[in-house]
């Protein structure tokens, strides 16, 4: 009689009820040949072999350095009969480049991918490499997803549990409230199950699970990311040398007061690990997502611990673990980390967010009315426009007068990139080409700190500074009910008003993709 195969991570994720652990397996530079080659797949075999781990995750490429390709440490992890997660980021590779590395992972074996954007690259041989960003998380997602219905005819349907990221942990209410609108949209678009990013303060995972559930999509299987932190640890992530986790001064003076104890603070940081795995466990989580491990005896500690606590502990842990930012914004201001979650029914209003300071202006109101006076369709400025585009010399860029205004009034106002492929009124009118390093679309990624750009030189967030335009004029809300936008590269350098008029850009050719909200 033959075996009968375990369960997959998506089935137990989709249709079962256990907590389940995974742990992520950072990759390394360098071959599997050498010392630290041989360390990591040595911790990968142990992980494998422990009943105590569900999945084993594999970073691409973490922090925006050059590591191994995730599938080479992944490979002998999946053989052992273990499941594995893979990370799939777009700031190394197009569109192009990420389709074929899907194609390689579905003939692999390897069917669970968490896409994300991605850290922006910060080395690389001879200097800092050119960052891509081809495609955002949620075009990825859509991407993974198409794939999975059968993309295009004859190609075989791939067979992808598709998880995304989200990072809710933000100081600013322009921060926040674009995260969990984006979240809703990588869930409309395909994402299966979600991860939220490393954190310190319950209240804020109450807020997610509560958020997910007025929202309606509470039913998305939510894991709850713990780092065990360590001194070092500690003081990287409070310089913000890795983009979108947050430890405050007072975390960090606590981490190094108990790094001086003779173990290094290692009794301590376990302890940690296990409060905020009950936590998430109390609040109804369907997994914990464990980093920062070096060893699976930390991993055994940390469980060890968790089971020893009682069932109502997490309450108590939840009002410890609350290292939030001075002045940091709650979506639900008067609610406690361990109140429950079932305050927040399906479909109930979440608190109304306060509008930030208004940064609407002249400019801001003259172009929303500007967009819908020339590129509202039926309109009769919008059939003008096309008719003397379709009879210009070079349709692709329309007549020159009309051509030479665009391009000097856009550069003007805007900032304007001459992409050819506008999404200006996706994002409140502000160039996501000019202003964004990652050129994000669809919303912020989550590598922001106290609302600045990861990157150096950039300056205020774009989707903070659209939010505060969309809070002001009350619409919010609608931030991101926007098709899903994927940019054709193929129109730089052409007019995106003509492309717009004649139905080329991305807006008369919107990504499908399951229980979304096109044509509403």
């Amino acid at each position: 009689m033959s075996a009968v195969a375990a369960p997959t991570l998506r089935a137990r994720l989709l249709e079962g009820s256990d907590f389940l652990v995974g742990v992520e397996l950072v990759s390394i530079r360098g071959s599997l040949g050498e010392a630290r080659g041989v360390k990591a797949r040595e911790l990968g075999a142990r992980l494998a072999a422990s009943p105590l781990v569900d999945w084993v995750s594999i970073t691409d490429n973490a922090g925006g350095n050059p590591q191994l390709a995730p599938q080479a440490l992944g490979k002998p992890i999946l053989e052992a009969g273990k499941e594995v997660v893979i990370h799939l980021t777009c700031k190394d590779l197009n569109r192009n480049g990420l389709e074929s590395a899907a194609w390689e992972l579905d003939s692999e074996g390897f069917h669970n991918v968490l896409a994300l954007t991605g850290d922006y690259p910060i080395g690389g041989n001879e200097g800092m490499a050119k960052p891509v960003f081809d495609l955002d998380s949620v075009g990825l997602i859509c991407l993974l997803d198409k794939m999975n219905r059968g993309f295009l005819d004859g190609h075989p349907r791939t067979a992808f549990c598709i998880g995304a990221v989200v990072s809710n942990h933000k100081r600013h209410e322009g921060e926040v409230v674009p995260q969990l609108l984006k979240l809703r949209t990588k869930i409309e678009c395909g994402a299966r199950f979600v991860v939220n990013q490393v954190g310190f303060d319950a209240r804020k995972a109450r807020e997610l699970r509560r958020w997910m559930q007025a929202a309606g999509v509470g039913t998305t299987p939510l894991i709850g990311n713990v780092y065990v932190l360590t001194p070092r640890a500690a003081r990287a992530f409070h310089e913000n040398r890795i983009p979108g986790i947050v430890v405050t001064r007072a975390l960090l003076e606590e981490c190094e007061r108990r790094g001086a104890s003779p173990d290094a603070g290692k009794a301590f940081f376990h302890e940690l690990a296990a409060k905020q795995v009950a936590v998430f466990r109390g609040l109804g989580y369907r997994g914990a997502y464990l980093g920062g491990i070096r060893d699976l005896a930390a991993v055994e500690d940390i469980l060890a611990i968790e089971r020893r606590f009682g069932p109502g502990d997490w309450r108590t842990f939840a009002r410890e673990v609350a290292f939030a930012q001075e002045g940091e914004f709650y979506l639900y201001s008067d609610e406690p980390a361990d109140a429950p979650v079932e305050l927040a029914a399906a479909g109930a209003p979440a608190r109304a967010a306060a509008a930030p300071r208004g940064r609407g202006g002249l400019h801001y109101a003259l172009s929303k009315r500007v967009h819908a006076a020339l590129f509202t369709a039926g309109r009769p400025f919008a059939r003008w426009g096309a008719a003397l585009c379709r009879r210009a010399r070079d349709p692709a860029q329309g007549p020159l007068l009309l051509r030479l205004a665009e391009r000097m009034g856009k550069a003007a106002l805007y900032r304007c990139k001459d992409c050819g492929d506008c999404s200006l009124p996706d994002v409140a009118f502000l160039c996501p080409e000019s202003q964004c390093a990652k050129n994000q679309r669809n919303g912020p990624c989550g590598g922001s700190r106290d609302g600045r750009c990861e990157v150096d030189g950039i300056g205020e967030c774009v989707w903070l500074r659209a939010y505060a335009r969309r809070a002001a004029d009350g619409t919010a809300d609608a931030l991101l009910a926007h098709a899903p936008v994927v940019q054709d590269q193929g129109l730089r350098g052409t007019s995106s008003w003509a492309n717009f008029w004649l139905g080329r850009d991305h807006a008369a050719h919107p990504m499908p993709g399951p229980g979304d909200r096109r044509g509403s």
